[in-house]
């Protein structure tokens, strides 16, 4: 298993919308983030930044990952959150989400 924390900037005027649609995500979108071997997933919100953690568990991240970009109404999903969100001008090439660095973990 692999943890991941990612942040993303949140537009001030999308935040109602954006806590509506997470508030019931649709059941497409849950089963294939399921199918991509991601558990325990939980996003944060402060200052109008998002912060994901999720816990991997699979053998093939990018493949998982591709595999959930490739789905129609994943798409369909991103296509309503993507224009309420900023992501980071320090983002890595080809990122969203911007992945951050564990520094610290106990258990």
């Amino acid at each position: 298993m692999i943890r991941y924390g990612m942040v993303l900037g949140l537009k001030p005027e999308a935040e109602e919308k954006y806590r509506e649609y997470h508030a019931a995500v649709w059941p497409a979108v849950l089963d294939m983030i399921r199918q991509c071997n991601i558990r325990n997933y939980s996003i944060y919100l402060k200052d109008h930044t998002l912060f994901s953690y999720f816990e991997y568990h699979g053998t093939d991240f990018a493949a998982d990952m591709a595999k959930m970009a490739a789905d129609k109404t994943t798409q369909e999903w991103w296509s309503i959150m993507m224009p309420m969100q900023s992501p980071l001008a320090s983002r890595k090439e080809g990122e969203w989400w911007a992945e951050m660095e564990e520094v610290f973990h106990v258990d």
